[in-house]
């Protein structure tokens, strides 16, 4: 795959955004969260979603220009509405709304409804943590899933995530989807006409399958089995019933439901850490963690022990110096866009890198 430079595709994706009536500041956010997907490796909540963004604000299920509104404050919670504007773009003005309340309280939380597939919860939890804050995130999404013993999707991937500040160059970073696989895995296997995995899927009658259209027309299993049902609910309980959104079923879908807004649910907790613990002594002890944890005996075969985030961290590190890798159908959607748009697409904008 070529690469590309994160800046010059940052820009990109920005002119796209304004380019169907994103506001320039917005757009920026907008593009850096998706930018960012892609520079730590998971590109299937990156620029490879930016068509069907761009096609539903085409279609008018999502307001370009929404405002984020509060449906009821009481001390350091917020009860947010979205506006059914851009997921990344809500969700991330929640977050500076609540850090002011964090260091003045010690906790802030917020749900926010009427809101979007929103990307990656670590782009969230990670600015949190440079913050020195602990910002707990999930979101329930369109239907994915089923309960355990059944096959009707219910649950989206519902995924949940917080980050950890260290000493170190990254975060600890737990980001995880409650199905045994991110549906963006599929997705991007049924864009490349590939097989799944077995173990991932269900297809439209309850079956295993290795079919990517089928399990997309079917349910992604749950982790853990009834453990991650259990999880997918505690998600949907909070991002969903406590926040006003869309419940399970209800959650209209980004590929298809192109006649209705999505309506997805969020719920953030944010945590000051300097209101539990001095924040050396948080560090220092954090420390002492990570490396009782990288010290343990390791098993044959294993060079290093990582701890979460870590991974993610060195493939930031190298896509910032060699460039981002665009799969080549994501690459035709940024040019058919550019097309559509009439905006340029040449070497100036996205220049391609050297591999190593």
């Amino acid at each position: 795959m070529d690469r590309y430079r994160k800046e010059t595709l940052e820009r990109l994706v920005a002119r796209l955004a304004v380019g169907v009536g994103v506001p320039a500041q917005d757009a920026a956010l907008f593009a850096s969260a998706l930018a960012d997907a892609d520079l730590h490796g998971v590109s299937t909540h990156g620029i490879s979603r930016l068509s069907i963004y761009l096609r539903r604000i085409q279609e008018g299920l999502i307001d370009p220009a929404a405002r984020l509104t509060a449906d009821r404050e009481a001390g350091s919670v917020l009860a947010l509405n979205a506006g059914n504007g851009l997921g990344q773009v809500q969700a991330r003005k929640a977050l500076d709304r609540l850090i002011p309340l964090a260091r003045q309280n010690g906790v802030a939380a917020a749900t926010i409804r009427n809101s979007q597939h929103f990307g990656a919860l670590s782009w969230y939890c990670n600015a949190a943590a440079e913050q020195r804050m602990v910002l707990l995130a999930m979101s329930n999404c369109e239907p994915a899933m089923s309960p355990a013993g059944g096959y009707e999707p219910f649950f989206g991937t519902n995924p949940i995530a917080a980050s950890f500040p260290t000493r170190r160059s990254f975060p600890v970073k737990i980001d995880l989807a409650t199905s045994i696989v991110a549906r963006g895995n599929i997705i991007a296997a049924q864009k490349r006409n590939q097989p799944i995995p077995e173990g991932w899927a269900l297809d439209p009658e309850g079956e295993p399958t290795t079919d990517a259209q089928a399990a997309l027309l079917g349910t992604v299993l749950t982790m853990a089995g009834h453990k991650g049902y259990a999880l997918a609910l505690m998600v949907e309980l909070f991002s969903g019933v406590l926040s006003g959104a869309a419940i399970g079923s209800q959650v209209g879908s980004m590929y298809k439901n192109l006649d209705r807004p999505q309506n997805v649910g969020h719920f953030f907790c944010l945590f000051d850490i300097a209101s539990f613990l001095d924040y050396e002594e948080y560090l220092r002890r954090m420390d002492e963690t990570l490396d009782q944890i990288k010290s343990s005996k390791r098993r044959s075969g294993v060079d290093e022990i990582l701890v979460p985030g870590e991974r993610s961290a060195r493939i930031a590190e190298q896509n910032q110096s060699q460039g981002i890798p665009l799969a080549p159908e994501t690459l035709a959607e940024l040019q058919h866009w550019c097309r559509q748009l009439k905006i340029a697409f040449d070497c100036p904008e996205v220049t391609a890198c050297p591999t190593s």
